[in-house]
């Protein structure tokens, strides 16, 4: 009965290696398509130095870049969000929920990630510092 038992455990393991697997092509899949993602949005476009905070009054919207970034639209700059922590849990479909004591958002702010349709938690964010991102002058290229 133990040798039953043990074989019917190991057809069982051997069973799930190649989801493990599947699994780990799919995270790779799904970084790849977020890289991608983020370099589409910065097309000619220049980095600048880190910042700690940004206004929230010059902020025209957010989006999100599955598993890896949020960014905020301020117009002629765009400010991309790298969290230090939870970057995993980031989806598009999520509603961010920030509460912040001022006029500004900060590395140090968490945001909230809630379900579009259960309206439930489904994790968070620890921000990170804020890459300012203008657009680079046809005149300054030449």
């Amino acid at each position: 009965m133990r040798t039953l038992s043990a074989i019917v455990a190991g057809v069982a393991l051997l069973g799930a290696m190649p989801v493990i697997a599947k699994g780990e092509d799919w995270r790779a899949a799904r970084a790849a398509k977020a890289e991608a993602k983020l370099a589409k949005k910065l097309e000619g476009r220049v980095a600048g130095t880190p910042v700690r905070c940004i206004s929230l009054q010059t902020i025209r919207s957010s989006t999100v870049i599955d598993g890896k970034a949020i960014i905020y639209d301020a117009g002629n700059v765009i400010y991309v969000n790298i969290p230090a922590n939870g970057a995993s849990t980031l989806d598009d479909d999520d509603i961010l929920v920030t509460n912040t004591t001022g006029s500004q958002l900060c590395d140090l702010d968490i945001v909230r990630l809630v379900d579009r349709s259960s309206h439930f938690q489904t994790g968070f964010v620890s921000l990170d510092k804020f890459v300012p991102y203008r657009k680079v002058s046809v005149a300054a290229s030449n």
